[in-house]
């Protein structure tokens, strides 16, 4: 199904392991202030099966001069466009903490375009139903550094890299700008299956957050907790290369494939 492609086909889509013949494409949106390279490892342990396509948002490594995007409705609608011509065969989304809310407004508005997801896997973040905001004002830099301190996830070397530090913030801003702004809008549920799956001691997603992607979907929903905190995808990769495999050929099985 999926076209070999180098990794650049444009710049919101980067490919870091060849699967040529692989029977879906699995889509992957980063984290607030993540970018594509977050799923080479993930991409290159599910080839050649499965051929992942990972989001690089505006304003991030090789794309630092496009102009960072604060509305998630905006970038959803963008993204959809440019996602569009990788949904002709069985395509799933997988988005991690903002990657998540971006990952279900897109499936959201590819299934009213006809192009339903076989799967959303909905990790790090709650239901959009249970949407809430992580700052009461506009957060400044002594704040932002702390939430990124005390998530984990970041290197510490690039934590303790003022350059680096003093390039990221802006990033960091606009995307959890993205987040406060964003506003669920009831509207037709899904019609593939939910997984949401979430770090045991993530404090950002409670059980009845997670639990309440089940009202998003008229398809299956399960809910999968893993040792570890808001990155426990990182440290416990093998296993949630483990659950994806299974539940995209649980999705394939469905659709007779």
């Amino acid at each position: 199904m999926a076209q070999p492609a180098g990794p650049l086909d444009s710049p919101w889509t980067r490919r870091y392991a060849s699967a040529p013949d692989a029977s879906v494409r699995l889509v992957c949106l980063p984290h607030a202030g993540g970018s594509a390279p977050f799923y080479n490892e993930l991409a290159k342990a599910l080839s050649p099966d499965v051929e992942v396509v990972a989001v690089q948002y505006p304003g991030r490594l090789e794309r630092w001069r496009d102009p960072l995007m604060e509305n998630l409705a905006e970038l959803a609608d963008v993204l959809t466009g440019e996602l569009l011509p990788l949904t002709e065969g069985d395509f799933a989304l997988f988005g991690h903490s903002l990657g998540t809310t971006v990952a279900f407004e897109v499936a959201r508005r590819l299934q009213a375009r006809g192009r339903t997801p076989v799967h959303l896997f909905a990790s790090g973040r709650g239901a959009p139903s249970r949407h809430r905001r992580e700052f009461a004002t506009r957060p400044d830099d002594r704040t932002l550094l702390q939430l990124m301190r005390g998530l984990g996830g970041t290197d510490p070397r690039v934590l303790a890299d003022e350059e680096l530090m003093r390039l990221a913030l802006p990033v960091l801003r606009a995307d959890y700008t993205l987040l406060d702004s964003y506003r669920y809008v009831p509207g037709p549920p899904l019609d593939c299956p939910v997984t949401a799956l979430n770090g045991k001691e993530d404090h950002k997603v409670t059980p009845v957050d997670a639990e309440a992607w089940r009202e998003h979907t008229t398809g299956s929903f399960d809910s999968l907790v893993f040792p570890g905190g808001h990155f426990y995808l990182v440290d416990q990769r093998a296993e949630v290369t483990g659950t994806i495999t299974a539940r995209l050929a649980d999705s394939r099985d469905r659709h007779g494939h």
